[in-house]
């Protein structure tokens, strides 16, 4: 099947003649936590070794209770607690199936060895244009979906090691004895009298302008941790500590999957998955901390710094804060590390995708591409500070409230316009201010970069940034009425779907505010054209 590629080449077209960009670039540098400094995480496509004899199979687990425990084994049995199962879909709605059932997703086998861990896997054997296997860990008796070709791997047993057994049976010296007969014991932690122990640590990042350069967490992002098929995973909270739910007496491998708790996903791997994941390699059971920095491998520096930057705008829509619309709970970030132009497009939303410029151009996908196309796209070319980053994410997002206000028609009007000015002025993107729909991008863009630069004067301090201040549509109005007591809050209010020019926008204005009209009269004439 090339379906899912001819799409994504499709789209990446498409992408070029918004100004944004077909290809990622390869992580920078390799980020290596693995604390013996032998294993290498190069962010790429993991490397796999050969298969390896799972500890957690019933039928291993069985040998090793009978190896500690021969007068019990015959009275124990020990019955299967999880199945090891991976899933081959053939198109991205069943692909879309197995996340909404639940299902914890991995691409690559979890039995084998791994000789350079990385970001994602492909199987050879499947065609690079189709969907991979994707394994999972689920509970013994999963009814698994029918019409979704699937195959039973194993039947496990993954002792609950929290508490003791009825008989006695010290599970988490079964576990090691396993790891032992199935000659895995060199995976092993040294013995200690906690024995096996749930991971915990603390996910930190730095900026170099805040916090006086000291750490502060990631927040509120998925980490991952695994031994074979012992599976378990959590969030971090707003200060970057997780605590996993899940003992291990082995050394696990951790990765950071983004997808935050808040509801965003940051995701374009080589291959196309709900969130990209970063390897962070294998560390000790008792949990591992890292501290993020612009030192270490380029794409998790700035997966990290998005979901910070997102994460803080969102929280800041709340009524207690800038009380504003948040943007849509599914919103979809992709990262181009060879761009420099950034969009909010709003296409997963279903935002242009209706649109006749488009079914031009992807013909018989347009009505399919939904799954994979993002909300927002971020050039990341030539940017290296964490402010920068901070800054251009929390403009887009921006607009990604704004779309939740306005609504699909409206944003189809605005992405045209940003469309054919990009090809009728040979780059320029905003246009003159005179074409037809220009006056949807003129609202959309003071409100863009309006917010841009009172989020970064929030977090950063100094004087307010000036960015757009040189365009036509003039954000510094609403900079003038919020110093003028016009709120956020206030100010988001007019933008309704029926505000499609600066004079709408200024009529609306003194409809809500009368009592403000003195002022949005004296600034807009101010900055009239």
């Amino acid at each position: 099947m090339k379906r899912a590629m001819k799409k994504l080449n499709c789209l990446l077209a498409f992408l070029v003649l918004l100004g944004l960009s077909a290809c990622s670039e390869k992580g920078l540098n390799n980020f290596n936590e693995d604390e013996s400094g032998v294993e290498t995480v190069a962010h790429e496509m993991i490397e796999l070794g050969k298969k390896l004899d799972d500890p957690y199979s019933v039928n291993n687990v069985t040998k090793a209770l009978a190896s500690l425990y021969p007068t019990k084994a015959g009275r124990v049995d020990v019955k299967p607690t999880d199945i090891y199962v991976r899933f081959l879909p053939k198109t991205d709605a069943e692909y879309q199936k197995l996340i909404t059932l639940g299902y914890d997703l991995m691409d690559h086998p979890l039995d084998y060895q791994i000789v350079r861990d990385g970001d994602y896997y492909h199987d050879p054997e499947v065609s690079e244009e189709d969907i991979t296997w994707q394994y999972a860990v689920l509970p013994h008796g999963t009814v698994l979906p029918h019409d979704i070709y699937h195959e039973v791997l194993d039947d496990c047993f993954i002792p609950d090691i929290n508490t003791k057994s009825v008989d006695g049976i010290d599970w988490d010296a079964v576990e090691r004895e396993s790891f032992r007969l199935t000659g895995n014991e060199e995976l092993l932690a040294p013995v200690t009298k906690a024995g096996a122990t749930k991971p915990a640590g603390r996910i930190t990042i730095v900026d170099d302008d805040a916090n006086g350069g000291q750490p502060f967490g990631v927040s509120e992002v998925k980490v991952v941790c695994n031994v074979f098929v012992k599976f378990s995973t959590t969030y971090t909270d707003r200060d970057g500590y997780y605590s996993i739910p899940k003992k291990y007496s082995s050394r696990p491998r951790y990765r950071l999957r983004f997808k935050n708790r808040k509801g965003f996903a940051i995701g374009l791997n080589k291959v196309l998955v709900t969130a990209s994941s970063s390897a962070l390699g294998k560390g000790n059971p008792a949990g591992m901390d890292v501290t993020i920095t612009k030192k270490s491998d380029r794409k998790l520096w700035c997966r990290s710094v998005v979901n910070n930057a997102a994460y803080d705008y969102i929280c800041r829509c709340d009524a207690d804060d800038m009380n504003v619309t948040r943007p849509a709970k599914n919103l979809r970030i992709w990262l181009f590390q060879k761009m420099k132009s950034s969009s909010a497009v709003m296409m997963r939303q279903g935002a242009f995708i209706d649109n006749a410029l488009i079914r031009g151009f992807l013909g018989e996908y347009a009505s399919l591409i939904k799954i994979f196309l993002p909300d927002i796209t971020l050039g990341l070319s030539g940017t290296t500070e964490y402010a920068s980053i901070y800054s251009e994410t929390c403009h887009e997002l921006a607009h990604a409230s704004h779309f939740a206000q306005v609504g699909k028609s409206y944003w189809d009007k605005y992405i045209e316009f940003i469309m054919k000015s990009y090809v009728a002025t040979g780059g320029k993107t905003y246009g003159n201010g005179t074409e037809p729909l220009a006056g949807y991008c003129e609202v959309g863009e003071m409100w863009g970069y309006f917010m841009q630069n009172s989020m970064y004067h929030d977090r950063y301090g100094g004087s307010m940034p000036n960015s757009g201040m040189s365009h036509w549509f003039h954000p510094q109005i609403f900079r003038y009425l919020e110093e003028r007591g016009i709120t956020k809050s206030q100010l988001f209010a007019a933008l309704q779907p029926d505000i499609h020019s600066r004079a709408d926008l200024k009529k609306k204005l003194l409809t809500l505010y009368p009592g403000k009209s003195a002022i949005i009269r004296q600034v807009f004439e101010r900055y009239a054209d």
